[in-house]
């Protein structure tokens, strides 16, 4: 019975100084240390969550514009936008490559006639690429419909179907001088349209 109620002093006591060692240590902790403790988890949390932005297009199922995580790679902005579709030439991009906020990616096609290959820490050749569409005084003859090229001077229905079946046979034009690879589209015509188009 004795030996018991030692052992119940004996815990209280301890009890007591663990108290006593804990509320002396909150108190010790000013206003401030706990103001900018509080501050710099917040902070913490915000830069794990931070989005960025960017427009993917191209060989993916579903473009348009993604938000991600900070840091994020291409792969991840891909997956956000539906993945690749069947056609996406993966040799020519590096999925690993970190994407930067406000970028426009085009992810290419097998059937672009560049063929070569390679390993970069870039994101790869052509893929970011200049947000043109913000002028609407421009056709994109890179995305134009059919429609949209008639409005181009001097061009036709049969010309405009010509250059859509030119870019699903050659991809995409790389400068908007490639259109005078399209037939029936020569150096006087490129004179008159050069200035209502874009790629």
């Amino acid at each position: 019975m004795k030996n018991f109620k030692k052992i119940i002093y004996l815990s209280i006591i301890i009890i007591i100084i663990i108290s006593y060692y804990l509320y002396n240590s909150f108190e010790n902790e000013s206003e401030e240390d706990i103001i900018n403790n509080v501050y710099i988890q917040t902070v913490d949390n915000l830069e794990e969550n931070k989005k960025i932005v960017l427009h993917i297009t191209g060989e993916v199922n579903t473009p348009g514009v993604v938000e991600i995580d900070e840091g994020a790679r291409l792969i991840d902005a891909i997956d956000k936008a539906g993945g690749l579709t069947k056609n996406a030439d993966v040799e020519k991009i590096n999925l690993a490559y970190v994407v930067k906020d406000g970028q426009k990616i085009n992810i290419p096609s097998i059937n672009s006639v560049e063929t070569d290959t390679y390993i970069t820490d870039d994101i790869g050749e052509n893929i970011i690429i200049d947000d043109n569409s913000s002028n609407s005084n421009l056709v994109n003859i890179n995305t134009a419909t059919q429609t949209e090229l008639e409005t181009l001077t001097g061009i036709g229905p049969s010309t405009a179907l010509k250059i859509i079946k030119y870019r699903e046979e050659n991809g995409k034009f790389k400068s908007i001088e490639d259109i005078k690879n399209v037939s029936g589209i020569g150096d006087i015509k490129y004179e008159t349209i050069k200035d209502e188009i874009c790629v």
